[in-house]
């Protein structure tokens, strides 16, 4: 098994590194980094070996490679994937650059793993990270009744941003303690101390495009008429995005069956005792594999309406873990 990782310097490419080298039972016979000119040359360990990140070029490096996990960007992907795909590997993208394309499978292994066996243009697309999370809670309600429409208000980490994006809101907490100005180069005002109701460009409908993500990426994973509408906001959390989320199902569902559903559904943590005040934060969820799901309850505002709480790690689940999991199934069903 001969895997490439192309965007390997940034946090996801980052975080690949991490997971695979956990993974012990993921069997790697060579593993390939790429990059751009800046990161190419550095070196990282990998199971006990230093591995160079190559320079991604147009030639014929991906010969030979298995499955090619990118994360460099869309337009990257773009201009690189027919490069990467020429002679066989399986592409599996965590930008946004093919995630609404028709001959290309969008997939959540726990909801629509089926869906990667047909890939007719070698690229599997990852999700977006908020869409992600809520797709694995929601197809353990849509077991029990059709959902026929989410509200969802997000609370996303710097995380989301990058690694830099991670680093300005550090350094934003640092410099009001000196009493400096705050550099603001990753968001669009200052995070530190606030939060930004604005998470991507904003459409002509007045949603952004990451809450129009939420939108159309939930009914293709789904393969659902599901309608959707978010609110995505930036928060000073370092790592871990939250969701509050409404459904409204055909049917009604009762706490205690979504309670078990939540419990029984892979990829799923239930932490649901309020009386104890047990539920998903992202300050202990940062660093883990699941979907924390938590605050279930009746929607009192709405017939056959439920609400829930969840959480989960931007960085592993909502990018990097989800298209691990993928390559994991696939090489397990090929």
């Amino acid at each position: 098994m001969k895997i490439a990782i192309v965007g390997a310097s940034g946090a996801v490419g980052q975080e690949f590194l991490t997971i695979l080298n956990e993974r012990v039972d993921f069997h790697i016979d060579e593993l390939l980094l790429f990059g751009s000119e800046r990161s190419a040359g550095t070196k990282y360990n990998f199971r006990g070996q230093e591995v160079e990140v190559k320079l991604l070029q147009h030639n014929d490096d991906f010969k030979g490679v298995d499955i090619a996990l990118t994360s460099a960007g869309a337009s990257t992907s773009k201009e690189y994937a027919e490069t990467i795909t020429k002679h066989g590997t399986l592409m599996i993208d965590n930008s946004s650059a093919f995630r609404m394309d028709a001959d290309v499978p969008l997939v959540v292994p726990e909801v629509n793993a089926t869906d990667a066996l047909n890939a007719p243009r070698r690229i599997i697309a990852n999700p977006n990270c908020t869409t992600i999370q809520m797709v694995v809670a929601l197809n353990a309600i849509e077991k029990l009744s059709h959902i026929k429409r989410v509200k969802v208000a997000t609370y996303q980490s710097a995380s989301g941003g990058g690694a830099q994006a991670m680093a300005e809101l550090k350094h934003q907490y640092e410099e009001i303690v000196a009493g400096e100005e705050p550099t603001v180069n990753k968001f669009a005002y200052q995070l530190a101390y606030n939060v930004i109701p604005h998470i991507d460009v904003f459409t002509d409908n007045d949603y952004t495009k990451e809450e129009m993500k939420m939108y159309h990426e939930t009914r293709k994973i789904m393969h659902s008429d599901i309608a959707v509408s978010a609110t995505c906001v930036r928060v000073p959390v370092m790592r871990a995005h939250s969701e509050s989320i409404w459904v409204e199902t055909e049917q009604p569902i009762t706490t205690e069956q979504a309670r078990e559903a939540f419990a029984t559904s892979e990829g799923i943590v239930l932490m649901d005792e309020p009386q104890n005040k047990v539920y998903p934060m992202p300050l202990f969820i940062a660093g883990k594999d699941p979907v924390y799901v938590g605050r279930i309850r009746q929607d009192i505002s709405q017939e056959n309406g439920l609400t829930f709480w969840c959480v989960a790690d931007q960085i592993k689940k909502g990018a990097a873990l989800n298209a691990v999991q993928i390559a994991e199934w696939i090489i397990r069903n090929r």
